[in-house]
């Protein structure tokens, strides 16, 4: 029966988020989250009270599998001093991987897609959604690569222009991405651009 009750209840944040990522958040109403799944809206909050509860477990499920796919291959965690030592001594294709596991996860992972969509269409219209916007996609990545490149920089100045040198590109990228006919050309030129900053890396760190 928990099993059921957890296989219902990851089906509701699916459907809801395919909602929230064509129509947003703020578009999307618990009656439609519910004619979606085919079911009436007193089942629907039998497993959530609001579209809150619903949005927060999806934020919830987004920052799990971000721990998961850290642990699996092997990136530094903990404080962000511990990050840029851990940087420091983990080969550099291991993290040009994961670089484009991350890729990969924004762009063909339907749940982390979606997640991505509605953050982009609602970050205009409401200060939370900004907020998560910028922190999952924006300004969070950016700030962990400066912090990242402060171990090799001269200064926060050349470290911060060096995350953006790196990050701003991949940013780029996923809006391609999604109106590409040929998807593997845009992963392509992840790769591309990661293989020609880890040289610029390397000359960098010596």
């Amino acid at each position: 029966m928990e099993s059921k009750e957890k296989n219902t209840k990851e089906k509701i944040l699916e459907e809801a988020l395919k909602l929230f990522a064509q129509s947003g958040y703020m578009g999307t109403s618990m009656n439609e989250i519910a004619s979606r799944l085919g079911v009436t809206k007193a089942a629907l909050y039998k497993h959530y009270s609001s579209k809150q509860e619903i949005l927060d477990s999806i934020v919830e499920r987004m920052n799990q599998m971000d721990a998961e796919r850290a642990k699996e291959y092997e990136m530094p965690h903990g404080d962000m001093e511990e990050v840029i030592t851990g940087y420091k001594n983990t080969a550099l294709e291991k993290i040009r991987q994961f670089t484009k596991v991350q890729f990969l996860h924004w762009t063909e992972d339907e749940f982390s897609c979606c997640f991505r969509k509605m953050l982009t269409l609602e970050q205009y219209r409401d200060p939370e959604m900004a907020k998560l916007y910028q922190n999952y996609l924006a300004e969070g990545p950016l700030r962990y690569m400066k912090a990242i490149f402060s171990g090799i920089a001269e200064s926060s100045e050349d470290a911060k222009l060096l995350a953006v040198d790196f990050y701003g590109p991949i940013f780029l990228l996923y809006s391609i991405y999604d109106g590409a006919e040929n998807k593997q050309e845009v992963v392509k030129l992840v790769d591309k651009h990661v293989e020609r900053f880890s040289k610029r890396f390397q000359k960098i760190s010596i």
